[in-house]
C-alpha cells in the first residue's frame, strides 16, 4: 500500500472513558479490501507489557468497523466490539502467571491502538504502524472522592461520588490475597455508590498485632459507613469475592450490627465451620489442604477444599435465615472454589426455609474464578501469594476468554442493576431467578 496515496485514520471513540464502558474504534481510508491488523498495547502499573490485536478485511468503502465487523484471527475471532480489551495477553517472552490489575486508580489505564499492514502475529511493537491513537481508561469518574479511612484501626478507602449526596453505600471484600484493592469500588462510585474498599486480610492492625482481625474489624467498617454524612446509613450492601463471600454471607446472617440491604456473592461458598471467624475459616482450609489438586501444568487447584458440601447444617452459614436480597454469581468452570456447587446447596437450603424468594443466581458455562469488571483480561491461571505462608504458588482460576469475558460484562450489569433496585429502591427486591448465558 502506498502510504502517501492513502493517509489511514483511525478513531477511537470515546477516547477517554470508564473502564466498563464500549469504545468504538474504526479504521478508514485504506484500498477495498485491505488486510489490516488492529493491535492493543498497554504498559500496566507493574511494567510488564499486554498485548491483543485482531485480523480484519477492509469493505469496498476501503473502512473496518470493530464493532461490526469479525476478526478472522488474533487474541480474538468474530464481532468483539471490546476484543481489543478483554484479550489483553502478557507479550511473548514475559513471566509466566501475570494477572493484570490496576492498583493506582488515580492515573488511566491507557492503551495504544494501532493499525498494521497484512495478517500479523508477532513482533508489531517493533514496526512502526500506518497509524495509531492513544485512549484512556477510567475506574474513577471526575468528581469521585477518595477518602483513605484509617478511623478504628481500619485499613480501608472510601469512594464517593460526585454531587451532594447523601448515597447508598457498599462495602466492598477481595479474596485471599490480601492488601487494599480499590479499582472495583472506584467503579461502583462512579455508578453512584459510596463503596469501601476493605482490607481485611492484611491491614496495618494485623501487620502490627500479628492477629487475623475478628468480626468486630468488619462492624467497625459498617458502623464508618453507616455514620458518615454523605451516606445513607440505612442502604448499605455488602459485596464479597472469593474469601470474601465467606465473610459477607455470614455478617448477612449472624451479624447484630450490619442490617444490610442486598448482598452480592461472587466466586464463593456458604461452607465455613460454626463460629465462623475469619480464623477459623482460613484453619479449615489448611486443614484440608490435602485435598489440593495439581494439574499437568503444575497449576494448584483447591476447589476440592470445601468438597463435598456437608450436609451437617452446623458446617455452613444457615442462609435460611437471610433476611436481605441475595446475588450469587457463578463461573462454572470456577477451578479454585467450588461455588456452583454452594450456590445449588444455598438454593435447596433457602428453598426448604422459605425465604428463596430473597434468591438471584446468575451462572455462567465457561466462566472461572475471577468474575471482575467488565474487559479486565482473563488470566486462568496466575501467581499466587497465599497470606499466612507468604509462598507464591501457581493457581488455576479456570475459565475460557471468551465466555469468561462475556460473563464479566453480562454479571457487572445485572450486579449494577441489582444494587440500584435494593439500595435505591422502588421496585420489588430479589425477586428469584437463575440465569444461563
Amino acid at each position: 500500500m502506498d502510504r502517501k496515496q492513502y493517509c489511514v485514520k483511525l478513531s477511537v471513540q470515546p477516547s477517554r472513558g470508564l473502564m466498563d464502558e464500549k469504545f468504538i474504534v474504526q479504521v478508514h481510508n485504506v484500498p477495498p479490501g485491505f488486510q489490516l491488523t488492529i493491535h492493543a498495547f498497554h504498559k500496566c502499573d507493574d511494567g510488564h507489557s499486554w498485548e491483543a490485536f485482531g485480523h480484519y478485511t477492509a469493505s469496498a468503502a476501503g473502512a473496518v468497523n470493530v464493532s461490526e465487523d469479525p476478526s478472522l484471527g488474533g487474541t480474538y475471532s468474530g464481532v468483539e466490539q471490546m476484543g481489543l480489551l478483554w484479550s489483553l495477553r502478557p507479550v511473548p517472552g514475559s513471566k509466566p502467571g501475570l494477572r493484570m490489575r490496576k492498583m493506582n486508580v488515580q492515573t488511566p489505564m491507557e492503551v495504544s491502538i494501532s493499525v498494521y499492514q497484512g495478517h500479523q502475529t508477532e513482533g508489531l511493537v517493533d514496526q512502526v504502524p500506518l497509524t495509531s491513537v492513544v485512549v484512556e481508561r477510567w475506574y474513577i469518574a471526575p468528581g469521585v472522592r477518595r477518602v483513605p479511612i484509617t478511623e478504628g484501626g481500619l485499613t480501608a478507602t472510601l469512594f464517593l461520588p460526585s454531587g451532594p449526596g447523601p448515597f447508598p453505600g457498599v462495602l466492598d471484600l477481595w479474596g485471599g490475597g490480601g492488601k487494599l484493592v480499590e479499582y472495583r469500588s472506584a467503579l461502583l462510585a462512579s455508578h453512584g455508590f459510596a463503596s469501601m474498599a476493605l482490607d481485611y486480610l492484611t491491614p496495618k492492625i494485623t501487620i502490627e498485632t500479628k492477629k487475623i482481625v475478628d468480626n468486630q474489624y468488619f462492624e467497625t467498617a459498617y458502623r464508618v459507613l453507616e455514620q458518615h454524612p454523605q451516606v445513607l446509613g440505612s442502604r448499605i450492601a455488602m459485596l464479597g469475592l472469593s474469601l470474601g463471600t465467606s465473610v459477607t454471607l455470614k455478617l448477612s446472617v449472624y451479624s447484630q450490627v450490619m442490617k444490610l440491604r442486598c448482598a452480592v456473592c461472587i466466586s464463593g461458598s456458604h461452607v465455613q465451620p460454626p463460629g465462623g471467624s475469619l480464623e477459623q475459616v482460613l484453619t479449615c482450609f489448611r486443614e484440608n489442604a490435602g485435598k489440593t489438586r495439581i494439574n499437568e501444568e503444575g497449576h494448584i487447584i483447591w476447589r476440592d477444599l470445601l468438597l463435598p458440601i456437608p450436609t451437617d447444617p452446623t458446617l455452613k452459614v444457615d442462609v435460611g435465615q437471610l433476611q436481605c436480597p441475595l446475588l450469587l454469581v457463578v463461573g462454572e468452570d470456577d477451578q479454585n472454589w467450588p461455588a456452583p456447587e454452594s450456590a445449588m446447596d444455598m438454593k435447596e437450603m433457602m428453598e426448604k426455609a422459605g425465604n428463596s424468594h430473597l434468591l438471584t443466581v446468575l451462572s455462567y458455562p465457561n466462566a472461572g474464578h475471577l468474575i471482575e469488571p467488565p474487559y479486565t483480561p482473563h488470566a486462568r491461571f496466575s501467581k499466587f501469594m497465599t497470606v499466612d505462608t507468604r509462598q507464591k504458588v501457581m493457581v488455576l482460576w479456570g475459565g475460557e476468554t471468551a465466555a469468561h469475558s462475556r460473563a464479566q460484562e453480562d454479571a457487572w450489569r445485572k450486579t449494577l442493576i441489582f444494587l440500584r433496585e435494593n439500595l435505591y429502591g422502588g421496585t420489588n427486591p430479589g425477586a428469584t431467578s437463575v440465569s444461563h448465558l
